[in-house]
Formats: C-alpha cells, sequence, structure tokens
C-alpha cells in the first residue's frame, strides 16, 4: 500500500534533501506509519526515532489557530465580517476582516526593518503598525502576520495567550497530550537549523517570529509527534472531538476567499482531485519540511514530517520533490479507497 509514495519519501532521504521523514497514511479506519533516515547530521549523525517530536511550524496555523477562530464564530462570541479593528483597535485600517485573515488575502505588507532583533513588544507595535496595499482582496499572499492577528484577537476575546487557548480548545479535548509550545525535553525533539546566529536550534521555535513573540505567536510554535497528528486527522476525518463544527467543516472545501477563486479556505489550501470523481481535499505545509493533507470526501489522509531545514536553512529544491510527493499520493490513495469499496 502507498508503494510509489514511500518510495519517494524514501529517495527524498537517500539523495540528502532531507535527513529523515516520519509518515502516516490514514485509509478509514487503517492507519499505516513509518520513518526512515536521520533525525540529526550535525553535530553527528542521529537515527530517527520513533515519537520524537517535530517543529511542525506553519502547521500550528491550521491544527491550531484555524480552530479557535471557528469555536469563537460558532459561540458567536465572532463573526467573519468583524474587522480587526474592532479587536485591536491600534491597527488603523477599517477593511481588513476575520474573512481576510483566514484566508490570506489582507494583502497586509511593509517592511520591518531588523525585525529578528526587536523584543516582543517592539515587534508587537512594528507589526501594527504595517498597511495594507494593492493586493488586498485581490490575490491571495501567503503571510504569516495574518496569524498572528487572528492569535491577538483570540487573545483580547478571551483574555488568554494564543497557545495557552490551543492547548486547552485543541490540543488537551483532542487528547494530542505530547502536542506542545514548550518541550521539556529538546533530546526528544527533531532539530531544525544549525543557525549563524542562534546555532543548533532543537527543542526551540524555528520560526524567527514565534521565537521573538513566545505564546503570543498563532503562526507557528507547535511542536507535536506523529502519532498525535494522525489523531488530528482522524479528528478532523470521522468527528472524534471535531474542534468545529459540522457545517464549519463542509466549509472547509470551498474556497472562502472574497473573489471565491483563490483556491484558498479557512486557513487550508485546496486541492482537486480527479479520481475516483472530482472533488476537493485540503492541505497544508511548514516551512521546517511538515505537511498534512486531507481528504474529507474519501475519508483518507497523509501525516508527512520532516527537518528539511537541517542542518542548513532554506533548502529550495525540498519543495518540487514534496508536491510531487503528495501528488504521487493523491494518485495511489485512489486506488486504495477503491479497492476498499
Amino acid at each position: 500500500m502507498y508503494e510509489k509514495t514511500v518510495e519517494a519519501i524514501k529517495q527524498l532521504v537517500n539523495d540528502w534533501t532531507v535527513p529523515g521523514v516520519s509518515y502516516a497514511f490514514i485509509d478509514g479506519q487503517r492507519v499505516k506509519t513509518g520513518l526512515y533516515g536521520a533525525e540529526a547530521l550535525v553535530p553527528g549523525y542521529e537515527p530517527l526515532k520513533p515519537d520524537q517530536l517535530y517543529d511542525v511550524a506553519s502547521l500550528t496555523k491550521v491544527v491550531g489557530t484555524v480552530n479557535v477562530i471557528m469555536q469563537l464564530l460558532s459561540a458567536g462570541k465572532l463573526s467573519l465580517t468583524d474587522t480587526v479593528h474592532q479587536f485591536l483597535p491600534v491597527w488603523q485600517d477599517t477593511r481588513v476582516t476575520i474573512r481576510h485573515l483566514l484566508t490570506h488575502t489582507s494583502g497586509i505588507t511593509g517592511y520591518i526593518p531588523h525585525r529578528d532583533k526587536l523584543t516582543a513588544s517592539e515587534l508587537h507595535q512594528a507589526l501594527l503598525g504595517l498597511h495594507v496595499g494593492e493586493d488586498f482582496e485581490q490575490r491571495m499572499v501567503y503571510s504569516d502576520v495574518n496569524f498572528i492577528f487572528l492569535g491577538w484577537i483570540a487573545e483580547a476575546i478571551l483574555g488568554e495567550s494564543i497557545q495557552t487557548l490551543i492547548t486547552q480548545m485543541v490540543l488537551r479535548p483532542l487528547e494530542m497530550n505530547d502536542s506542545t509550545f514548550q518541550p521539556a525535553d529538546p533530546t526528544r525533539c527533531v532539530p531544525t537549523e544549525v543557525s549563524a546566529t542562534r546555532g543548533p536550534i532543537r527543542g526551540v521555535v524555528h520560526d524567527p517570529k514565534a521565537f521573538v513573540l513566545r505564546d503570543h505567536c498563532g503562526s507557528a510554535g507547535l511542536f507535536s509527534t506523529l502519532n498525535d497528528l494522525v489523531k488530528f486527522e482522524q479528528a478532523m476525518l470521522f468527528n472524534r472531538k471535531l474542534p468545529m463544527t459540522q457545517v464549519q467543516k463542509a466549509d472547509l472545501l470551498n474556497d472562502q476567499t472574497p473573489l471565491r477563486h483563490q483556491w484558498r479556505s479557512f486557513g487550508w489550501a485546496l486541492l482537486q482531485t480527479s479520481l475516483p470523481t472530482p472533488h476537493r481535499c485540503i492541505w497544508h505545509s511548514g516551512y521546517t519540511g511538515t505537511a498534512l493533507v486531507l481528504d474529507l470526501t474519501t475519508n483518507q489522509g497523509m501525516v508527512f514530517l520532516s527537518n528539511r531545514v537541517h542542518p542548513k536553512a532554506p533548502n529550495e529544491p525540498f519543495l518540487a520533490r514534496r508536491n510531487a510527493i503528495i501528488n504521487t499520493y493523491l494518485g495511489e490513495k485512489t486506488s486504495v479507497a477503491i479497492k476498499q469499496d
């Protein structure tokens, strides 16, 4: 099962594009997992071990922040048409709404000098000082700032940090008990980059903005295991303690951008697959080398975890290879679904 996808994953390791990969395929009630390669190459080679924590980077957005926002929407504490200015009055532009943030169509842009050297307070103020450019509503431009703002809006409503809210409202209810924003044991974490300024990064978030903002960052910062992300995908596929309403889950398959043709839902990106019949899947990736794919129609999913930024980022060849692996998976999962039927 999934022989071509697994072979492509192994080849990714064999040609040194990534140190190693942990992966899972969900087909109905069946789950196939595997790992291959190393978790560290420097300062010494360490073979990849089961149940290690990965810095999942932007998967924080769809695992955590999206589901906190969805719960606020269903509770009537927030509306898709509410503006950022209503909750973050320092932000002066009154056009940008919750929908814009969720779909990366806010058009927020601007340059922050010496961004990574700022304190949390200074970065907070600098981000609120950005402006809306000509892409507003016209283009989907992926940007962390959208989900940083969403996290701050959730904080303004509920009075807790966004990472505390994700833990309370998503991770603990789904029994993702290994997932955390503050790993207690760095050796249990798969390392990321060996940074020129920070040295070897292990057990501490890789993302520079999340590193500065700490628990007030809703765009990155989560560490999770393969098994916990399987739990998350199973919750989404089979409504096991679903972290949103059934209606919201169904809405994830629709283009939610203002112009309705930019292939973005609430947080998730959309994929079109043609078999067994044409339908949409949702997926998201993380800069460190992670990805989730969910087919809510056939009850299938894939979890892909690597540390492609180790020992050195950005490793651009990885992106095309990752996309090819996802396409291979989409082709193979169709045959599995047909065989199950």
